[in-house]
């Protein structure tokens, strides 16, 4: 099940160009647990400018316990970035999203009619706590689809509770999610178990986004690396990614 990527592989770029855009990353300065501060934000978007993005739709936690971002906040750190790119003239289109944690602040945004920060169109990237799945997940993203939005799942194969029930994935596309992969997972990164659950997701063509969900230059420096880009261009010959049509 888990061999897929012992095959010999196509011919590849060499590089991520093959995806164009990058629709998950942290690369907002200090406002959640990703970049810092400016210098390094500016720092990680030039690796992946040479990792081969056109495009990052960067996309800070609102996970209201930890980082209670909101809109205006989202949107003022990213108005700053982009003033400094291009002061620096650092050729990169940036715009800003959120990566939305499924809790009770969230359902207080659907039930205000808060415009939610999206991908594209009406795409809203959504995440689920490591430690186990709201018990309302199904209601959650039905509450979601209901004010007009597709969810897309982040990273669904780090989610362990989920690795010994396969029946779960099936219900969580039946229920109408995306799904995104986080690139590093497949190289195994965070863990073998990982790695083959992302390697199953691709066998059974559920992926329809890769994400970097870059936070700091360890993951930067693990993302530059050939296994990578050979995974990464197998995935993308084989399956209809939306990433280069955002």
């Amino acid at each position: 099940m888990f061999s897929l990527f012992k095959k010999k592989p196509p011919a590849f770029s060499g590089n991520l160009s093959v995806l164009k855009c990058d629709m998950h990353s942290h690369l907002i300065p200090g406002i959640d647990d990703g970049s810092p501060d400016m210098d390094t934000s500016i720092q990680l978007i030039e690796g992946l400018r040479d990792a081969g993005y056109e495009k990052l739709i960067t996309t800070p936690h609102l996970m209201f316990d930890l980082y209670p971002n909101n809109r205006q906040i989202i949107m003022r750190g990213y108005e700053k970035l982009k003033a400094e790119l291009e002061k620096r003239n650092i050729k990169m289109e940036l715009q800003a999203a959120a990566e939305y944690f499924l809790d009770d602040h969230f359902d207080s945004l659907l039930q205000k009619d808060e415009p939610l920060l999206t991908i594209k169109d009406n795409l809203v990237l959504v995440e689920f706590s490591f430690a186990s799945a709201p018990l309302d997940y199904k209601e959650k993203l039905f509450n979601l689809q209901m004010k007009g939005y597709k969810p897309i799942l982040a990273h669904p194969e780090r989610y362990v509770y989920f690795h010994q029930k396969p029946e779960k994935y099936e219900e969580l596309r039946n229920a109408g999610c995306l799904f995104q992969v986080n690139i590093l997972s497949l190289s195994g990164y965070y863990g073998k178990t990982v790695a083959q659950i992302a390697a199953w997701l691709f066998k059974l063509r559920y992926i329809e986004l890769l994400g970097t969900d870059l936070h700091h230059h360890r993951h930067l420096a693990h993302l530059q690396s050939p296994e990578v880009y050979q995974k990464v261009n197998e995935i993308a010959a084989a399956l209809p990614l939306l990433n280069n049509q955002l």
